[in-house]
């Protein structure tokens, strides 16, 4: 008898696009194909050490127990079936919709059940053809240890789940972010439509997904900042001493805005906030003496190492 725990893991969720239309328009090619690309997404998956735990009509369901290596995998997938579609006319192509989920789930044997499953089922509905679509969960892990770019989607609502998943897409090319409504049918894994639009396509995206946390901090920055300011213009005696609490105020946002930018590496960032922060303490207590240039040429050794041994040069060298 089959015994049943729980284990937190990264699940892979597949399935094609269209595929009760292919299989009306030609059964025995559409099943042929199916399975070519689900070989191919099988090797794949296991070369990322991975698993298939189940497959089902044209769906397909994997754990890894790495959540860079799920998508890596997905990324590989997708890339691959690209190829094999090239050689197919456009009304013959087989496009799979991928969606990943770290979660905490209910094993049962080989097989596991739960919310982290239905979230990863919910993600892939709500991917494009071809495309692929993460939770936050994945986000926060790989965001910083891939070269491929995201895009925020807004937060999806998930059947028998109370709160919104943040949901982002990995972008792989011309692939669209995501399709504004799943044209299939509800399935056992809980899919649902999408009930949030995602943001205009171009948009700058990952520097958005946290964009009302950060908003919140720098506005509480600010306001705590104007306090000493105020102090200091009320009871003015001819030196302006708020300078230093709002230097202090104005380091402390440039380092949260370094922790969480995606346009640049957050340490080059750091390195940035942290080299003006010195050159504005010796302009403060200026003396007639420049010697912020020995911290601040450190600094810029430190960036420039920083800049040419980083993790995305050694992922493109790879």
């Amino acid at each position: 008898m089959s015994t049943t725990r729980r284990k937190l893991t990264t699940i892979f969720s597949a399935d094609v696009q269209g595929y009760s239309r292919l299989m009306a328009a030609d059964e025995e090619g559409t099943l042929a194909i199916l399975k070519r690309y689900r070989d191919a997404m099988a090797r794949l998956i296991e070369a990322h050490s991975g698993r298939v735990v189940n497959t089902w009509g044209d769906g397909l369901i994997a754990e890894f127990p790495s959540v860079v290596e799920s998508v890596r995998a997905a990324v590989d997938v997708q890339n691959e079936l690209a190829e094999f579609n090239s050689g197919l006319p456009t009304d013959t192509r087989m496009l799979f919709r991928i969606g990943i989920n770290l979660g905490d789930v209910i094993v049962e044997g080989d097989d596991f059940y739960g919310d982290g499953v239905n979230i990863a089922a919910r993600l892939q509905a709500s991917a494009a053809p071809g495309g692929i679509v993460i939770s936050n969960t994945v986000y926060d892990q790989v965001r910083n240890k891939m070269t491929v770019g995201f895009e925020f989607l807004g937060e999806l609502s998930v059947k028998n789940i109370d709160e919104a998943v943040p949901s982002y897409a990995v972008r792989i090319g011309g692939t669209p972010a995501a399709e504004p409504e799943p044209k299939e049918p509800q399935t056992e894994w809980g899919r649902q439509p999408v009930q949030s639009a995602p943001p205009a396509r171009g948009s700058v995206a990952p520097n958005l997904a946290r964009s009302p946390a950060i908003s919140r901090k720098m506005a509480l920055f600010g306001l705590v900042a104007a306090i000493p300011l105020v102090v200091n213009l009320l009871s003015w005696e001819g030196e302006f001493w708020a300078r230093w609490p709002l230097f202090g105020f104005a380091m402390l946002a440039g380092l949260v805005w370094a922790r969480t930018t995606k346009r640049i590496d957050p340490v080059l960032a750091a390195l940035g906030v942290v080299g003006l922060g010195v050159t504005t303490v010796n302009l403060f207590s200026w003396s007639g003496e420049f010697w912020a240039a020995w911290p601040l040429l450190v600094i810029s050794v430190a960036a420039g190492v920083r800049w040419i041994t980083g993790p995305g040069r050694r992922r493109q060298a790879r």
